[in-house]
Formats: structure tokens, sequence, C-alpha cells
């Protein structure tokens, strides 16, 4: 999941609106997918996932003719580093949610994503100077309150949650300072992470642990899916963020996680104590907050500049 190229001054359309839902319904989902592909280990999935996508993206630069953004990043030094950088984030970022739906785990991986905003503005206030508003403070502090009540409730930090959180906020705050389109961004990440993956699957071949061809065709072709898994909801965001408001594609952004937690509730029937309903409740009312908070200081906004421009 990444939010590069979003547009301030987008207006909403239905189309818009379509293609955000999209992108996030096929995230909210995808833990219906990770476990079709066992007996592959979390790591080999996570390889073939870097591999494919690199393929997927290169099919779809050469389509479009846009191989020149791509080369032009790969030619720039500084942006180069905030790639690499990116790539390490987001490896781990994929590598820890396969690993947590393939080990029942998909509500604190849910968690991850429901915090994962505040993680951005917390980003945002340390890295980038930003200053907080008196209600973003409040959401911050009642989402430290839902970790402390989650690791009293887990008897250990969630570490698969916070994992995800920062892994994705550090990876969305890198690929800011990059400036790279999604496609591209993902095109470069992947090529930077192809040789680490390629070894590492040669590496199961040689010791005859390669799910790969072991388990028949289908599974094969449900690990090459993992390529179009990932570049596909990343193709309908990129065509969302041109059509929509910040504030809009902010508030789709929890069709996600929500489905996530449903899928590990009802689906995967994971327990949910009296403290986990706690901590997730405070979690929902930081992101109610962050959400009003957002949208009204939006509306603030164009309304200081239409008086200015009157």
């Amino acid at each position: 999941m990444t939010r590069a190229g979003l547009g301030r001054g987008a207006s909403d359309t239905a189309e818009g609106l379509a293609l955000g839902v999209g992108a996030y319904l096929i995230w909210g989902v995808v833990p219906l997918f990770w476990p079709l592909l066992e007996p592959a280990s979390a790591l080999e999935v996570l390889a073939h996932r870097v591999v494919w996508s690199l393929v997927v993206v290169a099919l779809l630069l050469l389509a479009a003719r846009r191989w020149s953004h791509a080369l032009a990043v790969l030619r720039d030094r500084r942006r180069m580093a905030y790639v690499v950088a990116g790539a390490v984030a987001v490896s781990v970022n994929w590598g820890t949610f396969i690993y947590a739906v393939n080990s029942d785990r998909v509500v604190e991986a849910s968690l991850g994503y429901f915090i994962n905003p505040l993680i951005t503005i917390a980003f945002g206030v340390v890295f980038l100077r930003e200053r907080l508003r008196p209600l973003q403070w409040c959401a911050l502090g009642l989402a430290l309150l839902a970790v402390v009540e989650l690791t009293w409730d887990y008897g250990h930090v969630p570490v698969i949650a916070l994992t995800l959180a920062v892994s994705f906020g550090v990876y969305g705050l890198l690929k800011k300072q990059a400036g790279i389109g999604s496609i591209e961004g993902l095109a470069v990440e992947t090529l930077v992470l192809a040789p680490v993956a390629l070894a590492y699957l040669g590496f199961l071949a040689v010791t005859g642990a390669l799910s790969f061809g072991a388990h028949g065709a289908g599974h094969s072709l449900l690990l090459v899916a993992t390529g179009v898994v990932t570049a596909a909801p990343l193709l309908l965001f990129a065509g969302a963020a041109t059509r929509l408001s910040l504030t809009t594609l902010g508030m789709l952004q929890y069709i996600a996680p929500i489905l996530q937690f449903a899928i590990g509730v009802l689906v995967m029937h994971e327990h949910m104590t009296t403290g986990r309903w706690v901590g997730f409740v405070l979690v929902w009312a930081a992101l109610v907050l962050i959400t009003v908070e957002a949208t009204g200081h939006h509306r603030r906004t164009l309304r200081r500049a239409a008086d200015n421009i009157v």
C-alpha cells in the first residue's frame, strides 16, 4: 500500500470512488489469498511476490512506455537512497503481513493498519517538524492507551501490529521524500530486492525445499499471481489518487483494515477477549477523532482559500 502522488486539489468523481474502493477492497480481502499458497513458507512467498511483482510492473512500464521515469530514478543517487531504504521497509511490511496471516493473527495485522494513520502523524511531528492540532494530540493519546491495553491483554507488546504500522509509516515517509509514482516506485523497489529474492529461491531449489513446481501447476500459478495481487490495487489506487480529494481517500483507507478485522474474527475465528475489544475500540475512537478533525480542517482551509479569492 503506497500513497505517492495524491493530488491536494483533486475533486471527487464516481470513477475515482470506484477505483479507490476497488483498491482497498483488494487490500482488505488479501488475507484470504495468502493461505492458498501453503505449504510455501512466508519467506518463499515474499520472494515470489518480489520477483513476480517486478515482472508485472516491468510489463506495465513497457506497455505504457514509461521506462524513462524508472530509469531517471536509477540515475538519481539521492532518490535511490530513499528507494533502497523504502524497499527494505516494504519487504519487512510484506513479509510480516504474510507471516501474520499464515499464523492466524489477522486481527493483530488489521490493528497495524488501523494504527498506521496515527503513526504517520507521529512521524510528521518527529521527522517533518509538523505541528499537531489539539484533536490530533488526543487521538495519539488514545492510540497509546490502546497499545498499553493490548500489551496487557496479549501479555506482550503487539509486535506484528507495531511492525506493520511502523514499517508502512517509514515506507510512506521515504516515498514522500523520493517523490516517485506508484508503479515506477514499485518497479525500482522490486528491482532492488530481486537479487536477494532470486538468491533465496535458488537456495531453496538447491536444498530441495522450493515449493514452486513441487505441488502442481495450480500452486505454481498462485505463486505467480502474487505479482498481480501486488500490482493491481496499486494501479487502482494510482487512478483514484488523481480523481479524489485527500479527505475522501483518507476515509477510504479504513476499508482495508475493517475487512481484515472481519475476516480474522468471522472467517478465521480468531479469539477476541474483552481486553482486546477495549483496545480496538480505543483505536477506532482515535481514528474517528482524526477523521473528524481532518475533515473539519480541510473545509476550513477551502473556506479561507475561497475568501482570499473573493
